[in-house]
């Protein structure tokens, strides 16, 4: 009998992966079930993206494997993307390195940096990727608190009451999933003084920057970010194109060096249209952010109707694809409080605590489901709990 690899040893599958086979059971059973649980967008990418695509996948000689840095022009793209949205300045040639989706991105950094037995502070609640990851590579996860009455960002005062001698990485990630919690200048001055301070490489996740927020961010407007931090982002949530797998990570000459040692061992490069298409994504004006913003408001409200019903309390003033709520009292955790929708109502939340014990009195509410089911969702919930 083949065992499998230590590295495995406390590696579960993925929650959503097995959740979703049982509301595939569930449906074949004709239950019908709704799902706001995963952030998966339904709204599809601009029609001229999706036109570029079609074009360029028609030609016969795009076929052909690509750069494992990826083309100029989407390079150029990005940089352009940041200076524009950001006010950040990067070299498309040195410090920009596109992506097979940036949740690739989270392995490579950890097996590009950590070894056996280094340590890794971790958002709780935070994304599980993230722990799963640093467990891959061999690190040690240590868990950071977030906390409702800190407005969901780091106790620095905590922190530094910590042994940090063996801490060689911290992941961040605002806006914050799975809470919401908005970005802002003071908590990405704090992270980089942090990192400075105890020589800790800052992993700033900001795919949620263009959601339901006036004004993205992101960590690299820091002066001297770059020195100690990597940012990754995504076109996955903010061009409706998570299928697509188009990510990218922004850092300094050195780390993207470092990072594309182990990239090239593990990958490719993006299929040559769906770079084109990609570039023609990051060009787009503000009219299309506000499109989709608009469409997602408009969800919102109704999620907030659906919270009500269930009894649950929750924040207005949070970004991102979700909405983040306390359950009502009475209630032992969220993974029952979601069983009991899931089973008499016949709708999917998602529990807080698969993002840590800190979520295990919340609930996660994805937008990613139209009006029509948001209104079908509050009308089951009302009949059946």
């Amino acid at each position: 009998m083949i065992s499998t690899s230590k590295r495995l040893e406390g590696i579960g599958e993925y929650y959503f992966s097995k959740k979703l086979r049982e509301i595939d059971f569930l449906n074949k059973q004709g239950k019908d079930i709704i799902s706001l649980g995963i952030g998966s967008p339904d709204l599809p990418p601009h029609p001229d993206v999706i036109k570029v695509l079609q074009d360029e996948s028609s030609k016969p000689n795009v076929h052909a494997y690509q750069s494992y840095k990826g083309l100029p022009v989407l390079r150029k793209a990005f940089a352009d993307w940041y200076k524009q949205c950001y006010n950040v300045s990067l070299n498309a040639d040195t410090e920009i390195l596109p992506l097979i989706g940036s949740k690739e991105g989270i392995m490579h950094i950890c097996m590009t940096y950590l070894n056996e037995g280094d340590k890794v502070l971790i958002p709780n609640p935070g994304y599980p990727t993230y722990s799963s990851a640093v467990k891959l590579a061999g690190g040690i996860c240590v868990d950071y608190d977030l906390k409702e009455e800190n407005n969901y960002y780091p106790d620095f005062d905590a922190l530094e009451k910590i042994d940090l001698s063996s801490v060689k990485m911290l992941w961040a990630n605002y806006p914050h999933m799975p809470t919401g919690q908005g970005a802002s200048n003071k908590i990405f001055k704090q992270l980089i003084e942090f990192g400075k301070k105890h020589d800790i490489l800052i992993c700033h996740d900001n795919p949620y920057s263009f959601i339901l927020n006036g004004k993205p961010q992101s960590i690299l407007e820091i002066d001297g970010a770059k020195n100690i931090a990597i940012e990754l982002n995504s076109l996955s949530k903010s061009h409706c194109m998570a299928g697509w797998r188009v990510g990218v990570l922004c850092a300094s000459e050195k780390n993207v060096n470092e990072i594309m040692r182990f990239k090239t061992n593990m990958d490719s490069g993006i299929f040559l249209p769906v770079q084109l298409a990609a570039a023609k994504a990051l060009s787009l004006d503000e009219g299309w952010y506000h499109s989709i913003n608009k469409i997602y408001t408009e969800r919102r409200d109704g999620v907030y109707a659906l919270l009500k019903t269930l009894g649950c309390s929750y924040s207005q003033e949070q970004n991102g694809l979700f909405v983040w709520a306390k359950i009502p009292s009475g209630h032992n955790n969220a993974y029952d409080f979601s069983d009991t929708i899931l089973h008499k109502a016949n709708v999917f939340i998602t529990p807080g605590g698969i993002f840590g014990s800190n979520g295990d009195k919340y609930i996660r509410v994805s937008l990613c489901a139209t009006k029509v089911k948001i209104k079908d969702a509050i009308f089951r919930v009302s009949q059946n709990l």
